[in-house]
């Protein structure tokens, strides 16, 4: 049973909700998701400002999405009502972040540049090498982000590299002098 899935979850004020052919679309005062949520495993209700998940089947597969579609329908609302943030921290000497146009300019000690291209509907920042990712769909946003710190992980040795702003980098000792 999934606890997750068993929730009902209730529409927000200026938000409307819809359900047709397996596509759930939400919009909201910041924007508008759509989703395509299969129809075949779970049966979702809107009724009453009211979203319900049941599962049509009883076996494994079905009973995996139940949670999963409700968990996607839930990010859904919040994120047309309030953006996600994610924030990045870049640390060393040398490495620069700046955002030109559509683009993220990235120097991370590599011989070139490195540039990334920011996805449409999402907003990115860059001061003194900090960079803040918003964007009304979580996925989107916890994707940008993973894509950007993958370019240049946070050493162990001396901290040289991307981390989250809440992420702790475990630290090791250097070599010992004599």
């Amino acid at each position: 049973m999934s606890r997750i899935g068993k929730q009902q979850l209730t529409v927000p004020a200026n938000t409307t909700v819809e359900y047709t052919d397996g596509i759930f679309t939400t919009k909201g005062p910041l924007g508008t998701l759509s989703k395509a949520l299969g129809t075949d495993t779970v049966e979702i209700i809107i009724k009453d400002g009211i979203i319900s998940f049941t599962p049509k089947k009883d076996d494994p597969f079905a009973r995996a999405l139940w949670g999963t579609y409700a968990s996607h329908v839930k990010n859904m609302l919040s994120g047309v009502n309030t953006p996600y943030v994610r924030k990045l921290i870049l640390e060393g000497v040398g490495y620069k972040s700046e955002v030109k146009g559509k683009e993220l300019h990235l120097a991370l000690g590599f011989s070139h540049p490195v540039v990334v291209s920011i996805p449409e509907g999402l907003t990115v920042t860059a001061e003194k090498n900090n960079l803040t990712v918003t964007g009304i769909d979580k996925e989107l946003v916890g994707q940008f982000t993973a894509k950007v710190r993958a370019l240049k992980k946070p050493e162990p040795y001396k901290g040289k590299g991307f981390r989250y702003d809440d992420e702790v980098i475990r630290r090791k000792a250097g070599k010992k002098t004599a």
